[in-house]
């Protein structure tokens, strides 16, 4: 095997707006350092119907600024492809935007006044798996998708360790992998670790579908109920 074939393979994020400016401030995003566990990101700009059919694309910035209809555009990916995660810049104050972006398939969600490097820092966020949006509406979002999203029925391996509920919780706070592993005092990849069981065990795919279904079945103990403490690993 060659030392190019083992070289990790960049993240190609697709750029969707209509002014050329806009588009050109995006894309220096990219020209940003990255954190030195995150792997290149590639900036690719086209029409959504250019983006959506490019194969290699996973992620999507969305700016509804520049699209008066972003947020149909956004729900158009989400059907045409549900595989490609957003990230919506959008206008800042506007909560109920902020929900339905994320019901839609955003997976962040940030306001205009928004810098490069805040930009840049939801896009890996986002790339690593997590959500960045105003944690105050998350519990919003889910209670919405608990009233109209059927849950995929927890199995009966669903007991959790104290380290795994320690994650789960965090996770339930709109937490971040980076900011669990902080507080856990354990690594990123560790978390992500935590992260797959707990989505075996639910039976879900997704973060946002872990909350759903963590919430719904009650899986995390009350506190008096909960064993272990900050400093177990299981």
């Amino acid at each position: 095997m060659t030392a190019k074939a083992l070289e990790p393979q960049p993240i190609r994020i697709g750029l969707l707006a209509s002014e050329p400016v806009r588009v050109a401030g995006l894309a220096s995003i990219f020209d940003l350092p990255a954190q030195h566990d995150q792997k290149q990101l590639v900036p690719v700009v086209g029409s959504m119907l250019d983006l959506l059919a490019n194969r290699f694309i996973a992620y999507l910035v969305v700016d509804l600024h520049s699209l008066p209809s972003g947020l149909d555009a956004l729900e158009a990916a989400r059907r045409t492809r549900p595989d490609i995660h957003s990230i919506v810049i959008g206008p800042e104050g506007d909560d109920e935007l902020v929900v339905r972006s994320i019901i839609a398939g955003a997976r962040a969600y940030l306001g205009q006044s928004a810098g490069p490097q805040t930009i840049r820092e939801a896009i890996e966020v986002v790339t690593a798996g997590s959500i960045w949006a105003p944690r105050r509406l998350l519990c919003h979002v889910i209670d919405r998708l608990l009233k109209t999203a059927s849950v995929t029925p927890v199995s009966d391996n669903s007991q959790l360790t104290p380290r795994e509920e320690q994650v789960l919780e965090l996770i339930l706070r709109a937490h971040s992998t980076r900011e669990i592993a902080a507080r856990l005092g354990i690594g990123q990849r560790t978390v992500k670790a935590y992260v797959g069981r707990l989505m075996r065990k639910t039976g879900v795919d997704d973060r946002v579908k872990l909350s759903m279904s963590a919430l719904k079945r009650s899986l995390l103990p009350t506190n008096g109920d909960r064993g272990g403490n900050a400093g177990t690993n299981r």
